[in-house]
């Protein structure tokens, strides 16, 4: 991207995301020096609903009956994923503890949550749908992928629990 076309207007912004919607929303969010947030909301129509960050505790407690999916933490210096089933998690001493011996487990701070995205868009020339929990800043503290089948396609399954969480997030929808 040519850093003399970015700026700091959301309709500029709103209109990037329209022509390049498959872009990695941390990435924008730093060349447009914006939150991943406001990337999120500059999505076309249609590709990603908002819900408050209240509804972490709801959202990780449906994403546990899922089955396999991916997580992953994008931050500056890397990204780490993590394919296999996330774990019930419970509260405990200020943290939402996903408590199990292997595999995924730590402690998150669920109160840090500041909204849920539901965000279903092209992505390397395939369909994507992931939550994305924000934090207070806008940024992102994690994603959750739907899953793939053994043809790489969207576990239909899995999409049609990710949009009912979505609807049960009411109408947040933003683009």
């Amino acid at each position: 991207m040519d850093a003399s076309v970015v700026t700091s207007e959301p309709a500029d912004l709103r209109a990037y995301m329209a022509g390049n919607p498959a872009a990695v929303i941390e990435d924008v969010a730093r060349q447009w020096k914006v939150s991943p947030r406001d990337v999120i909301e500059a999505l076309p129509p249609g590709m990603a609903r908002l819900g408050p960050g209240d509804g972490f505790v709801p959202a990780m407690t449906d994403i546990a009956t899922w089955g396999e999916v991916t997580l992953i933490v994008h931050t500056e210096d890397a990204i780490f994923e993590f394919t296999g089933e996330v774990p019930a998690g419970e509260i405990g001493r200020g943290y939402f503890n996903l408590m199990q011996p292997k595999g995924l487990h730590g402690h998150l701070k669920h109160d840090n949550c500041g909204g849920v995205a539901f965000v279903e868009r092209p992505f390397m020339g395939k369909s994507s749908a992931f939550v994305a929990f924000l934090n207070q800043g806008g940024g992102i503290m994690f994603k959750v992928f739907v899953g793939r089948d053994s043809n790489r396609e969207l576990r239909a399954d899995q999409l049609v629990r990710f949009r009912a969480l979505a609807e049960s997030f009411g109408k947040g929808r933003v683009g």
